[in-house]
């Protein structure tokens, strides 16, 4: 197996979910990177619950 199938194994879950959990997946990535970014060690969970609440509406 070789780099590129490492990709496309991790990546497929991801294009082949519904639309819904490719957006929740998004925004959560998005504020990892920020918060990565930042250095940031403040608690993620009430955001991503957040995320997660905007999306099943």
């Amino acid at each position: 197996m070789n780099l590129q199938d490492d990709i496309s194994d991790v990546q497929e879950p991801i294009l082949t979910a519904p639309p819904e959990v490719r957006q929740i997946i998004e925004q959560v990535w998005k504020l990892e990177k920020s918060r990565l970014d930042k250095k940031s060690n403040s608690h993620i969970n009430d955001d991503i619950l957040r995320i997660v609440k905007e999306a099943v509406r």
